[in-house]
């Protein structure tokens, strides 16, 4: 398996090649759709290995929502079904429209409250997938600057928090745009 880690703000960001859903992490990050109810890419891939649990708690928290459809952005959390990891955050992030409809600012605000209710729920360990450059179209490069800014920044305002946050790649080729990207952001931190 290909792996590199940083340590920041006693934390650790990892970023390995692999499948989101065999992740051993408190929880795991579902690039979820808007009505929860599971999907194609990595949302069908949860939803599929984690089983029907998760989205009978899907359904319960869009009955919730206004509309009943989770904002991108937004992040909500349920049960991690027969996964490995005990939760799964869904949050949901931009469509790409060419990058000119705030897509970057909606999807760091899809990892920050991730994140952020990661914290709330006093989770140790996450693990997220790369999300919106699947079915989204939003570009790899463009979304691991982004992604990897926001967990770096997120990490440093608030250290100790977490002992691992780690981006699982599916791809060599979204792995290796991913350790570009955060050997450029490292070194521009020194």
């Amino acid at each position: 398996m290909s792996r590199v880690s940083v340590s920041v703000g006693g934390s650790v960001l990892e970023l390995v090649r692999g499948d989101i859903t065999q992740q051993d992490t408190d929880a795991i990050v579902n690039a979820a759709n808007p009505s929860l109810m599971g999907g194609g890419g990595v949302d069908g891939a949860i939803h599929r290995a984690g089983g029907p649990a998760i989205l009978e708690e899907c359904k319960q928290i869009v009955r919730t929502l206004p509309g009943g459809r989770l904002p991108p952005g937004c992040a909500v959390i349920t049960t991690g079904g027969k996964l490995r990891s005990r939760y799964v955050i869904h949050t949901v992030g931009p469509v790409w429209r060419g990058g000119v409809e705030g897509e970057d600012e909606v999807l760091a605000s899809a990892y920050r409250s991730s994140l952020a209710l990661a914290k709330e729920k006093g989770l140790r360990s996450v693990a997220f997938p790369s999300i919106s450059t699947g079915a989204y179209g939003f570009p790899v490069d463009r979304a691991a600057r982004v992604a990897l800014r926001t967990v770096l920044d997120f990490l440093r305002e608030n250290p100790g928090t977490f002992h691992v946050v780690r981006m699982v790649l599916w791809s060599a080729a979204d792995f290796e745009t991913y350790r570009k990207t955060l050997e450029e952001l490292a070194a521009s931190q020194q």
